[in-house]
């Protein structure tokens, strides 16, 4: 009897698991939550890690998941077509507009040169010209990886970064196009009025998808109001109608997923709505993309294809040679200096997004060998790491001293640069009777150096499920919560005008009223437990963070600020960004007479003299900027960029960090990895700046590691 049962509920298992079609999407889950956050760990890219994790569940590895599948095959299509959404979602079309006729050249530098270097290495290897010409589109295409990088350092508004990026659309387009027609040739009998028919349809259909779903997205955005679901429904719609609407004409879903990612990019703009669809995306369709990928991935092959090294080397030189060919004719057209040249090179070099999907397509096309798959995979490994590492080295320079006209010599400039125009407002949230006196103090101590005024802000929350007792109850208590930080504020002889309001959502709350208030500093505080290091969704100092149009002062004081008499502020450089922690500090410091000390944390490496060379730059810039005999430099060499300010923060009264969000692997806004170890490793008080969100235009996060980094 034991044995029947215990031969039943074999049977019943293997049943469940070999045909149940829920058992592979819940192992897609735990790979996609466990992966990532360990190869982060290990310092790898993400991607690396779900590559290696669909080679450890295939075929080649435990045989638990298929490539062929239909759960499989279902969920990877989705994350192929999302990856190229989200890469035409995420255009900065703005950027694109004030530089398109550059871009234009550009783009066509770097699509022709390495499309015709692609082709000359099929050929070589004796592939046939269609299959030659494909993999010439593959050099083509490029991944803004580096973005943040630049973003980082300041760099954005320079011509040769704004041009790269507009470049993308181009080379993009591009590469899908020749990726279509190739498609379309190797699938039959293939004429001339056959080519033109299929040219002639796609041309139409890119008009339609770009002007129709523009003007139809708008539309639909401008009479749905605030109704985010529906709104998140109809992004959705698009890409996918776009998708099934290429395949009718018979051209590559990709295709149209990449058009409807341009078509709907103004309509959703940088709002939450776009925070949703990217989330959706990025968390859960494609990662499932990138593991289906490791599927295909054939070990014995592989290392085949490693010993016969030729052609991944052809492949990974000739792309890198010709981006760096493309690069420098656009320095001798346009006169770009070295260094920009450089950085048009190295933005221009990653191949991951659209290339991969491309050689996924082309490979299962048939069109592509096995061979050519692997020599693409190591040319995403070499290219994702190799250019964020010198773009990290070669944008510097490109980054502007200071935007102001006059040096910043005085308290008035920093009130102006904090925030330009209008009198100086500094609004404070005050939701926790425990770290409201801390803030309305520091918050006073700003408003009377910069002649300024606070505004004690609180929400009361409430919701349509909400009656009229359970509202009264929250307005009481934000009541008596603005009535505490004015007497507060009366006391330190600041003015005060207190602000009261009914809100469903807490942070939009505080980003409205901020808004409204003109606001030109946000100082709220957070305690130990409070999840500053949390994702994204469901935070509410992530919410304001993101959504704030003025800078955030996120607070943990562990004593008066009327106390704080030293004042540390790491830096990298003196970009428009660092600035605003400088400037904070120096209205701090004016306050207190206390000193301020710029720490710059380098390579344990570096030599006594480039040392010297780094300390003679940063004060020629603290110079330029009238702060010399303002401030104090400090230089540290340390193996851990954390690790080396927690130390020297524990000789200072305050620390105030410059906060630098980013996407993590899974696509969720994070702190960057140096923010998220000092709000731990460092035991004293803390102020984390952050500014308002810049657009950003990553589609898939390779952490690139250098020796200094900012924070």
């Amino acid at each position: 009897m034991l044995n029947s049962l215990q031969f039943l509920a074999q049977e019943s298992a293997s049943h469940v698991l070999g045909n149940e079609p829920i058992v592979p999407f819940a192992i897609l889950l735990v790979v996609i939550l466990v992966v990532p956050i360990v190869s982060e760990k290990l310092r790898l890219p993400g991607i690396v890690g779900l590559l290696a994790a669909g080679v450890a569940l295939g075929s080649n590895g435990l045989n638990v998941l298929q490539t062929d599948e239909p759960t499989m095959e279902l969920l990877s299509d989705i994350g192929l077509v999302y990856l190229m959404f989200v890469a035409g979602l995420e255009v900065d079309m703005a950027q694109f507009k004030r530089t398109k006729n550059r871009s234009l050249v550009f783009g066509t530098f770097t699509f022709l040169v390495p499309l015709i270097m692609g082709t000359i290495v099929g050929r070589s290897f004796d592939f046939g010209w269609n299959a030659s010409i494909l993999i010439g589109s593959l050099f083509a295409s490029h991944t803004l990886l580096a973005y943040p990088i630049v973003s980082r350092l300041g760099a954005i508004a320079n011509e040769s970064v704004i041009v790269t990026i507009g470049a993308t659309i181009f080379t993009d387009i591009g590469a899908l196009l020749v990726l279509a027609i190739c498609v379309a040739i190797h699938a039959g009998d293939f004429t001339f009025w056959r080519l033109l028919t299929l040219v002639g349809s796609l041309i139409i259909y890119s008009l339609v998808v770009l002007f129709g779903f523009d003007k139809a997205g708008k539309e639909f955005f401008r009479r749905s109001g605030d109704e985010e679901g529906n709104q998140f429904l109809f992004v959705l719609l698009a890409v996918f109608l776009s998708a099934v609407s290429a395949q009718l004409i018979g051209i590559e879903k990709i295709v149209g997923a990449f058009l409807a990612g341009l078509a709907v990019n103004d309509a959703v703009g940088e709002g939450p709505v776009k925070e949703k669809v990217v989330f959706v995306g990025n968390v859960l369709f494609i990662p499932i993309f990138f593991v289906d990928l490791g599927l295909l991935i054939d070990i014995p092959a592989f290392i085949k294809s490693i010993s016969t090294i030729w052609l991944t080397l052809a492949i990974v030189s000739g792309l890198i040679a010709s981006k760096f060919i493309a690069a420098l004719l656009a320095k001798l057209v346009y006169r770009y200096k070295w260094n920009e040249m450089l950085t048009m090179w190295s933005l221009s070099m990653p191949q991951v997004g659209a290339t991969l999907a491309a050689t996924l397509v082309g490979y299962k096309a048939g069109l592509l060998t096995e061979s050519v798959l692997n020599s693409v995979i190591v040319l995403m490994l070499v290219t994702a790491t190799l250019g964020p590492v010198i773009t990290s080295k070669v944008a510097v320079g490109l980054a502007p001293a200071t935007t102001a006209s006059e040096p910043l010599s005085d308290d008035r400039a920093d009130r102006k640069n904090i925030a330009e125009g209008g009198r100086f407002t500094v609004v404070v949230p005050v939701y926790n009777p425990k770290t409201e006196q801390y803030l309305i103090e520091m918050a006073a101590i700003l408003a009377r150096q910069t002649s300024g005024r606070i505004i004690p802000l609180a929400i009361a929350k409430s919701s349509v499920h909400m009656n009229a007792p359970q509202v009264e109850v929250a307005w009481q208590k934000g009541l008596q919560l603005i009535n505490n930080a004015t007497q507060l504020s009366q006391q330190l002889g600041v003015e005060a005008e207190p602000l009261l309001r009914l809100d469903d959502r807490v942070a939009s709350g505080i980003t409205c009223a901020s808004r409204e208030q003109n606001a030109s500093l946000i100082i709220m505080g957070w305690g130990k437990r409070t999840g500053i290091r949390s994702k994204l969704l469901g935070n509410l100092i992530d919410s304001v963070l993101w959504t704030s149009h003025c800078p955030v002062a996120v607070t943990r004081l562990l004593t008066s600020p009327a106390n704080i008499k030293q004042i540390l502020v790491p830096i990298e450089n003196l970009t428009p960004q660092a600035l605003q922690p400088i400037q904070f500090a120096r209205l701090l410091a004016s306050a207190n007479d206390a000193l301020v000390t710029l720490l710059h944390i380098c390579d344990r490496r570096s030599s006594p003299s480039k040392i010297a060379w780094m300390n003679s730059q940063l004060l020629l810039m603290v110079s330029k900027l009238g702060l010399a005999g303002q401030v104090e430099i400090k230089i540290l060499p340390h193996d851990n960029i954390a690790n080396g300010i927690a130390q020297v923060a524990k000789q200072y009264d305050l620390a105030v960090l410059r906060s630098v969000q980013k996407r993590t692997t899974t696509g969720v806004l994070a702190l960057s990895n140096v923010n998220t170890q000092l709000i731990t490793a460092i035991t004293g008080s803390v102020v984390m700046l952050g500014e308002p969100q810049p657009v950003a235009n990553t589609v898939v996060s390779v952490q690139g590691h250098s020796p200094t980094a900012i924070v």
